[in-house]
């Protein structure tokens, strides 16, 4: 990954990064450091040097590092049987017949968290493409685009 430019973000470009963000908007703390960090292909929000969100498309998705290391933050979840995992370690999107569980307030284009069953450790982010009952009772069809797993460009960012 290319990192082109470091600077921190004015309180109105932060503002609408937190709008967007909506439920996870806490992950951004007020009193902390925030920086924009312009790598390629994808930029960051960093908050006292950590990655902790990732811009696409000009929408912040939570990073999975940050979410692993703190666990008190309240998130929407997917849980995916073990046999789902490795196709998540190569960034599958989330079928529904892997689907065991999710949280129950899930809708189309919500952000979530992908995890397994076992050790409810997070494998992905990504968005919602169906509202939760549909996720769990479906099938057939793709139920989440992953956007970031464990394993990728993202996750393997040096600051």
């Amino acid at each position: 990954m290319k990192v082109r430019n470091r600077y921190f973000l004015n309180k109105k470009k932060l503002k609408k990064i937190k709008q967007d963000l909506g439920e996870y908007a806490s992950i951004i703390h007020d009193k902390k450091k925030i920086e924009y960090l312009e790598a390629e292909p994808i930029p960051f929000i960093l908050v006292d040097g950590e990655p902790t969100a990732i811009l696409i498309n000009d929408k912040p998705y939570p990073t999975l590092k940050y979410l692993i290391n703190n666990k008190d933050i309240i998130i929407k979840k997917v849980v995916v049987d073990m046999g789902a995992v490795k196709f998540m370690a190569n960034g599958a999107d989330v079928m529904s017949p892997g689907i065991t569980d999710a949280t129950e307030n899930i809708a189309k284009d919500d952000i979530i968290v992908v995890v397994d069953e076992d050790h409810n450790k997070p494998l992905a982010v990504g968005v919602s493409l169906i509202a939760a009952d549909e996720m769990i009772n479906n099938t057939e069809g793709k139920a989440v685009k992953t956007l970031h797993f464990i394993g990728d460009d993202i996750w393997n960012l040096k600051i």
